[in-house]
């Protein structure tokens, strides 16, 4: 076999199976064209399907069919006024920025036009509202929930989804509150409702993530796309420097594929190879990840090899997590975690501290905020892990660490040393190992501040998002309280991650560029396996999922038309 004989050969190649991935191969078909999904794993949807699954799209049409203000010229404004705002950050450019608001809008009216079933989030302000053309509303887009009996013999291929129960988000965040509001009752009425008529009609329900790669695996399969699992790539086929196609191991031996118009590459990232963490992202762990264990940055290395220019690879979406003795890698963590995702750590009567009981951020920030807080403050004093520090009132009102609202906790969370507990703060500090007059000032002066609504240390309360994070029922300040009934708790917080950042860099049409800023002919990337078009910020919930795929519909569009007036 010569260096351009293939095996098989098809107009297009996608490598792995996130929502961009899927996203391009449905373009792909619905232009007559021959595609194919490559993944390493046994199971579809990566990181994607696992996780909350929702799209940062500014300027969506929902918006427009729902009468809130939003345009292009005020989704630039504030993507200027977040991702613009990144220092060396060369995932991330004027014309990418304007790119994804632009084809976002065209990629949703795309999906919708496919028969994929969307919706808007009832409400999820942009993680800085309060900047130039923040959205208190939201721009956020999601799946409708999906019974994956539709995908007859694939139901039992898609990645699950980590809620086990069919709400979607905004119930979630109802349910957080269940204790404290009738509302969160009602939520879980309706959920429980919507369990029982599944079970009695047969149905098998998914939501979040699980929903939106469920719903897009079977627009790809019904369309025509070829999809296959166990299917790992192990290098790309060049020629004259143009990426020509891949190899993967098929039945014991090397199986070339070509590609006729280009190569997608979209294999997640590298939170699962401790190796390239401790080279990249020192200080962080493989054993904090939510992502899907494919997520193991080989792709990443294997256009490296080829010429590929890196870019953001210290950052990743970071995601706080308390994580219970046997959960790691599970999710269950502090924040995406939880049922709906809502982070109860910024929820009123708790705080977190350093090790040496100094708190150091707002709180209520976007989890990559809170995670690079907490990395920056542990070069100076230790902060990995820090401790999550709440009363006796918000184990009664509130859950905790997917644990109900009013509950007895573990007895092992506590013989693990996992959860502390002591009748007052200053034999708390004394648990923690911190000096009791450093945690009982630091306790006092929040105390001062939460009593008036106000944190003057930090801001945590300014902005509508901090507040719809907190307790949105609550009379008063929805995310400030006063810590002060015991027994008190706390309970270790630690930089964990639901993939990474960084990645090859890539231009506004998702082509993998070189250090010298030329493209790698018949290359495309999109997804975490790129430097993010974000930058080193997260403008608002899913600023991963969202770029994943919006570029990955630019690409292929981009590589077929490419070729067409070729």
């Amino acid at each position: 076999m010569s260096d351009l004989e293939f095996d098989e050969t098809f107009d297009f190649v996608v490598v792995g199976s996130g929502g961009g991935s899927m996203c391009a191969a449905l373009y792909v078909r619905t232009l007559g064209k021959t595609v194919t999904v490559l993944e390493k794993m046994p199971l579809i949807g990566g990181t994607t399907s696992r996780s909350g699954g929702v799209m940062w799209i500014p300027n969506n049409r929902f918006m427009k069919q729902e009468g809130i203000e939003d345009s292009f010229e005020k989704s630039i404004e504030y993507m200027e006024a977040t991702a613009g705002q990144s220092i060396d950050a060369p995932g991330t450019s004027l014309e990418k920025r304007r790119a994804y608001v632009a084809e976002g809008t065209r990629m949703v009216d795309f999906l919708v036009d496919q028969g994929i079933k969307l919706r808007r989030a009832p409400l999820w302000p942009d993680y800085y509202d309060d900047r130039p053309g923040g959205s208190v509303p939201g721009r956020t887009v999601l799946a409708d929930i999906f019974d994956t009996n539709e995908l007859g013999e694939w139901r039992d291929k898609l990645e699950p989804n980590f809620l086990s129960v069919p709400a979607y988000h905004s119930e979630g965040f109802e349910l957080a509150l269940m204790k404290s509001s009738w509302k969160g009752k009602l939520a879980m009425l309706k959920v429980a409702l919507r369990m029982v008529g599944a079970k009695l009609t047969g149905k098998r329900l998914t939501q979040a993530g699980g929903a939106l790669q469920g719903r897009m695996l079977q627009a790809c399969l019904k369309a025509g796309a070829d999809i296959r699992t166990d299917s790992g790539v192990k290098a790309f086929v060049m020629d004259n420097g143009a990426v020509k196609g891949v190899e993967i191991l098929k039945d014991g031996r090397t199986w070339r594929i070509g590609a006729r118009n280009g190569v997608l590459v979209n294999a997640g990232g590298f939170s699962h190879n401790q190796a390239m963490r401790d080279k990249y992202q020192p200080g962080t762990s493989a054993k904090w990840t939510a992502a899907t264990p494919g997520s193991t940055g080989e792709m990443i290395i294997e256009m490296m090899k080829i010429g590929a220019a890196i870019g953001q690879m210290e950052e990743m979406v970071g995601n706080q997590m308390s994580i219970p003795p046997g959960s790691e890698n599970t999710g269950n963590g502090v924040s995406l975690g939880n049922v709906g995702g809502q982070m109860n750590i910024t929820k009123p009567y708790s705080i977190v501290v350093d090790q040496s009981g100094v708190r150091y951020m707002n709180e209520a920030g976007s989890y990559m905020e809170f995670c690079q807080n907490m990395l920056r403050r542990d070069k100076t004093v230790p902060a990995v892990p820090s401790w999550w520090i709440v009363d006796q009132q918000y184990m009664d009102t509130y859950m905790y660490t997917g644990t109900m609202a009013g509950t007895k906790k573990p007895q092992e969370w506590y013989d693990s040393g996992f959860l502390k507990r002591a009748d007052t703060v200053d034999g708390l500090a004394g648990q923690i190992g911190v000096a009791p007059e450093t945690l009982r000032e630091t306790v006092e002066r929040f105390n001062e501040g939460a009593r008036k609504g106000v944190d003057t240390e930090f801001g945590r309360g300014n902005r509508a998002y901090d507040n719809w994070l907190g307790d949105f029922h609550r009379e008063g300040s929805h995310t400030l309280g006063p810590i002060e009934k015991g027994p008190f708790y706390a309970a270790p917080v630690v930089p964990g991650d639901v993939g990474t950042y960084g990645g090859v860099v890539t231009d506004a049409n998702a082509r993998v560029l070189r250090e010298d800023g030329t493209p790698i002919e018949g290359l495309y990337a999109t997804g975490i396996s790129t430097a993010s078009v974000m930058g080193r910020i997260y403008p608002g919930a899913g600023s991963s999922i969202g770029p994943s795929f919006v570029f990955g519909y630019i690409a292929a569009r981009h590589a077929l038309h490419a070729h067409n007036r070729g």
